[in-house]
């Protein structure tokens, strides 16, 4: 349930702090109090979409954050689904807003996404307010209503598995099922673009190993020059002693000392090292000078074939990328050219997969219709309560082409009288039948979920009198299996309350201010009189509230 909502420069309340209990948790106060900023408030932190215009003015940020305990096992699964374990048994979700557009949102002391913070509302707080009773005027919404009481049965999960088999396959028929000149167009195309890779005879790598070639190639006086002038420096020529020669004499001198002293030992070893090191190097040189050729034909095949790999890499990439680009278009000229063979067989499979889709919607219009029966009986019964006995209620279903939800087309249907037939709920329900009706279906949907609370804003909107108080006894039979907090301006719903919070607001120094107190007995009393009465409350309006508490069981008799 929610235990505390922490409210900070949110509208025309600078902070307040409220605290929240178990059953029924009613919030009244005068036109223009901010009983509304409430609601918005808890919608910020349940990370509902805001306004920056809910900053207070003058104010940089605002903030709100909300504790929530005891919370059913069935949300504490949906949580840690979400990653969101309590702390000491209490789940705290915080969220900031800046006038700049930046915010921040917590879960726990975890920063979140909102999207995060709205998935973890979702399973604390069910709120219901005006919108949801112009969602009853909208026939499109009732068969969501329908199925939160059908709950995520296997007819469902079934269904939404056969239909999303049946419209991949359809989307892949599709695809095969273009245009025959533009068939045509696209073989030929990749024909040629096999053709001319393929007759490149790419190798990986072979770019590389040519480009090294014609350095080579074009550099052949060069580097034969300057390997001429290196082998002449080691191994000497008709005027000169080469360094070769030089070290085998060095290493001859030392080798005759060497058993002298360990020291003339290792210089000998080291020139040996060097002497067989360079004559290797000697060696080497004279054997790439003596396989040195050079033929301008080479050269000019190098260049040609440079041109083929650069021409073959401007349309496909490299050597890698373009076989792979000739191995996928010759997949698809495949496909292409076997396309009348693969129709056929997803024609069937099409075929087969959308019976299979149309035989679970018949198995899920069967549940739902079994469910309405149940939905229709237990909404009679709630209205029945609700000062609303001759009403009918009930669900119609007419057929629609298969979508994402099904094959049903469903609207609720109401008769105002014995007798009369029903008809749609938008064309003769009052503001007050659309509340009580709404209320109807929010209790029957209530034990088909787990949500620990649920907020009503005003749903005393167009009742009064009898249908106020069965509203009230409602509401407070309601709260015995969960927590509800409610926004009313009638006496005989606030009469119910296990806790009643005034909102009240004020003003100093120019600045209006709004506070929320928890009333006691004596303060409750005044308060439901007020409702009745206005400001100037006279003893008999006390005494009316009176009773109104001891009707409701608040007070003794």
């Amino acid at each position: 349930m929610l235990s505390k909502l922490y409210i900070e420069n949110i509208a025309v309340i600078k902070k307040a702090e409220i605290d929240y209990s178990l059953g029924l948790n009613i919030m009244s106060g005068e036109t223009g109090a901010g009983k509304s900023i409430l609601i918005d408030s808890i919608m910020a932190v349940m990370g509902e979409r805001t306004s920056r215009e809910l900053i207070r003015t003058g104010a940089d940020s605002a903030y709100v954050s909300a504790e929530f305990c005891d919370i059913c096992p069935a949300a504490l699964a949906a949580l840690a689904e979400l990653g969101i374990q309590p702390e000491e048994g209490v789940v705290t979700l915080c969220r900031e807003l800046k006038v700049d557009g930046r915010g921040t949102c917590r879960v726990n002391g975890r920063p979140v996404s909102v999207s995060a913070l709205k998935a973890a509302g979702r399973q604390l707080v069910n709120i219901h307010g005006q919108h949801d009773t112009q969602n009853l005027m909208d026939p499109a919404s009732h068969l969501r209503y329908l199925d939160a009481m059908t709950g995520d049965s296997a007819a469902a999960g079934e269904y939404k598995a056969a239909y999303h088999a049946f419209m991949t396959a359809r989307k892949q028929l599709r695809e095969l099922e273009i245009d025959e000149s533009e068939k045509a167009r696209r073989i030929d195309m990749l024909r040629y673009q096999i053709n001319d890779i393929e007759s490149a005879s790419i190798k990986p790598g072979e770019t590389d190993r040519l480009i090294r070639r014609r350095d080579r190639c074009r550099n052949f006086e060069k580097i034969r020059t300057a390997l001429e002038r290196a082998a002449a420096v080691l191994s000497g020529d008709e005027d000169t002693i080469g360094a070769v020669s030089m070290l085998d004499d060095c290493r001859e001198e030392l080798s005759s000392v060497s058993d002298v002293h360990s020291d003339f030992e290792l210089l000998h070893r080291r020139i040996k090292d060097a002497y067989f090191e360079v004559a290797d190097i000697a060696e080497e040189l004279s054997s790439q000078l003596g396989s040195m050729e050079f033929d301008p034909a080479e050269l000019e095949q190098i260049e040609d074939r440079l041109e083929v790999l650069g021409r073959i890499r401007k349309k496909y990439g490299g050597e890698e990328e373009a076989l792979a680009y000739a191995e996928a278009a010759q997949k698809e000229l495949d496909t292409l050219e076997q396309a009348d063979e693969r129709r056929a067989q997803m024609q069937q499979e099409v075929i087969r997969l959308h019976k299979a889709a149309q035989a679970a919607a018949e198995k899920l219009t069967a549940l739902r219709k079994k469910t309405a029966d149940d939905f229709s009986a237990r909404i009679k019964d709630e209205l029945s309560f609700l000062d609303m006995p001759g009403v009918g209620f009930t669900v119609d279903f007419a057929d629609k082409p298969m979508a994402e939800d099904g094959a049903d087309k469903v609207a609720f249907l109401i008769s105002a009288n014995p007798g009369e037939p029903p008809k749609p709920i938008a064309r003769i329900a009052s503001g007050g039948e659309l509340s009580r009706i709404m209320l109807a279906i929010k209790n029957v949907l209530a034990g088909s979920d787990d949500i620990d609370t649920l907020i009503f804003d005003e749903i005393d909107t167009g009742v009064s009198g009898r249908a106020a108080y069965k509203i009230g006894v409602k509401l407070r039979e309601a709260s015995r299996s969960r927590q509800i907090i409610c926004i009313t301006h009638l006496s005989q719903i606030a009469a119910n309350a296990d806790t009643h919070l005034l909102i009240r607001k004020q003003v100093e120094d120019g600045r209006t201010f709004t506070q929320v107190n928890v009333l006691d007995i004596e303060g409750r009393v005044r308060e439901l009189a007020r409702i009745n009465g206005g400001e100037d409350i006279t003893a008999s309006q006390l005494a009316t509230a009176r009773e109104l508490l001891v009707l409701s069981g608040v007070l003794g008799q």
